[in-house]
């Protein structure tokens, strides 16, 4: 099944569990050491205070339910290229085995159309190495790291105007 058959809608608390357990099969698959895995896996998870001050969308397939997410939030000043005003792409997982079907790419489709409809002029995502080819694949570009101590490596712009 392709992304086709896939509803997106807000996420609400009684998503949480499908919806970290679907940030957990996601993060279990990144290339680090299963230890580093484990103690940074609680930082990815949503809470429902997470649901108060982020704007999460979920990506639903019938039979499988809740097979991918995307958080976003008002990017501060130091993490969007200077002059620009962004959404912070906090995190943007897909259930492994629904991967490469479309899903991610609409949940990034989705948090483009809130940046314009904010009036704001792009997409900063903070991505795990694994992931920039998709970010650049998508229009995105990596921003100069500066400041090694404040920079974050793997910093991605897209420009949304429009």
């Amino acid at each position: 099944m392709n992304a086709s058959g896939t509803t997106l809608r807000p996420a609400t608390a009684g998503d949480l569990d499908a919806l970290n357990g679907v940030i957990e099969r996601a993060v279990m698959t990144w290339d680090l050491p299963e230890r580093v895995k484990r103690l940074s896996l609680p930082s990815y998870r949503y809470s429902p205070l997470d649901l108060d001050h982020l704007q999460v969308v979920v990506a639903e397939q019938a039979p499988y339910g809740i097979v991918g997410a995307a958080g976003w939030e008002p990017a501060a000043a130091g993490d969007a290229p200077t002059g620009q005003r962004a959404l912070l792409l906090h995190g943007l997982y897909v259930d492994p085995a629904q991967q490469r079907r479309g899903i991610g790419t609409r949940l990034l489709q989705t948090a483009e159309q809130a940046a314009r409809r904010a009036s704001l002029d792009g997409l900063v995502v903070k991505a795990q190495r694994g992931a920039e080819s998709f970010f650049i694949a998508n229009g995105f570009v990596a921003l100069p790291v500066d400041d090694a101590a404040r920079d974050y490596p793997h910093r991605l712009w897209k420009p949304v105007g429009g």
